[in-house]
């Protein structure tokens, strides 16, 4: 097993709500991160397409980059070297070898702005409820690689949204400090599994869960259900919020990480 974090670190989760505007989205984005900078956040994560939400599918084209070029990855660099902090950028689309579809990816920057981390969100979202309907595969190719990653702050692991409904994604990474969920969450699958399932997963991996959600109603019609939240091993509901874009702060603990695992040290019995 990985050691626990060394020392405590201020951690934040954006929520916001984005529109089809990538200006205006980063904009945003980039007043939510300041704020949360001066906060004393060493480690922030923006939500599931923090830089568009578009009116179709296809949209998604319209904004494609190639890996280590494009505006929204500059921007991401950018912010992260200027506040000196760690940040998960959410998601963005980026080239794939499908030229029908995109990756739904996640890039984690460092407080120098280099890039760190990727993570290609694996499982695609699928519902079908009356006139609401998504299927996530018409535009994105899924990836294929869990992916955690150490950090002078603790050990990270790197999920997106849809992911969270899959427990055995979080037993790959093997045991890490902080789960970071950048999601888009919609309104009726929010409101009756998201909480749930976030607090499911901080209980049986014991760790830090940061949730980043999109939270609102959406100039495309489509409303997302938000609930921003930071939960602690314990699954304790350290910060949340209900709608509307903000920040989500609070503290990772190392003691908490190391009292929880001391007293019911059930990552030490698995037998599977």
């Amino acid at each position: 097993m990985n050691d626990p974090v060394l020392t405590d670190f201020n951690v934040a989760a954006i929520q916001m709500v984005s529109s089809p505007s990538v200006e205006d989205n980063l904009k945003q984005a980039g007043e939510l991160i300041a704020q949360a900078a001066d906060l004393g956040t060493k480690f922030a994560c923006l939500p599931e397409y923090f830089c568009f939400m578009g009116t179709s599918d296809r949209q998604k084209f319209l904004i494609k980059e190639r890996l280590g070029d494009g505006p929204i990855q500059d921007f991401l660099a950018n912010m992260a070297a200027k506040h000196g902090i760690w940040i998960a950028g959410g998601t963005l689309p980026l080239d794939c070898p499908d030229p029908e579809r995109v990756f739904n990816t996640s890039l984690v920057y460092d407080p120098d702005g280099r890039l760190a981390s990727r993570y290609d969100k694996i499982h695609l979202f699928n519902f079908k409820r009356g006139t609401e309907s998504y299927d996530e595969s018409i535009a994105i190719r899924p990836g294929e690689s869990v992916q955690a990653i150490q950090t002078p702050l603790g050990r990270v692991g790197l999920s997106v949204c849809y992911d969270l409904r899959f427990p055995e994604l979080y037993r790959a990474m093997g045991q890490v400090d902080l789960i970071l969920v950048p999601a888009a969450f919609t309104y009726t699958t929010g409101k009756a599994h998201w909480e749930l399932l976030l607090r499911a997963r901080a209980v049986e991996n014991q760790c830090y869960v940061l949730a980043a959600a999109q939270g609102g109603h959406h100039e495309n019609g489509r409303r997302t259900w938000g609930h921003s939240m930071l939960i602690d091993p314990w699954g304790e509901i350290i910060d949340v919020l209900p709608e509307g874009p903000g920040v989500v702060r609070g503290t990772i603990e190392a003691e908490r990480l190391t009292q929880v695992r001391a007293s019911l040290p059930a990552l030490r019995h698995r037998v599977l």
